[in-house]
């Protein structure tokens, strides 16, 4: 048990009985009345995110976790296949853990998986940038310098972006997995 004095940033604690991140609190003293803490947390099942004051010294449960890398291997119909980086356990997840970035996941790509004391997956991490290669897009022509004007590429993992009319099929882009956006070409 921990009370909100040991609040910081990054803090997972069990709210409602789910498992939430501080994503930012604030400790307030007002001039009549007792001290709270104003909060925003994450659940780290779902994503949603909400504010919450607590009063101060109220208690909480801190959930302890530990972060463990694992290497993709494959997508299969149960999931995915990760192994372990230190062990080579595989072991199987749902795809649900990851939402939308399964679309830029791509065979070795590293995961880091939240665990719990339980070894419960509490959430699954890809990293913010990938590097993946154009397969599909139409070609861009002389003359089109519009810093505005997007296509549509398909990329190895199948998934499509939008990208500046001077990128080409073979190209190596770097993608944001938060968004989904293009961020830069990549030298070969």
């Amino acid at each position: 048990m921990a009370d909100t004095s040991d609040f910081r940033n990054g803090l997972i604690i069990k709210f409602k009985g789910e498992p939430y991140v501080i994503v930012e609190f604030q400790h307030v003293k007002p001039g009549k009345g007792g001290a709270f803490v104003r909060t925003t947390l994450k659940n780290l099942r779902t994503g949603r995110v909400l504010d919450n004051t607590f009063r101060s010294g109220e208690s909480v449960d801190v959930v302890r976790v530990e972060r463990r890398k694992y290497q993709f291997l494959y997508k299969e119909t149960a999931g995915l296949v990760l192994m372990d980086n230190e062990t080579y356990e595989q072991i199987t997840i749902p795809q649900e853990l990851l939402e939308e970035k399964v679309l830029y996941l791509k065979e070795g790509e590293e995961i880091e998986l939240l665990v719990d004391d339980d070894e419960k997956i509490i959430s699954a991490e890809i990293p913010i940038f990938v590097t993946l290669k154009v397969v599909e897009t139409e070609p861009g022509f002389k003359g089109d310098t519009t810093n505005t004007a997007l296509k549509p590429a398909k990329v190895e993992t199948g998934a499509t972006i939008n990208v500046p009319l001077f990128i080409n099929e073979g190209d190596i882009l770097k993608v944001d997995t938060r968004t989904g956006e293009y961020v830069e070409r990549v030298k070969n």
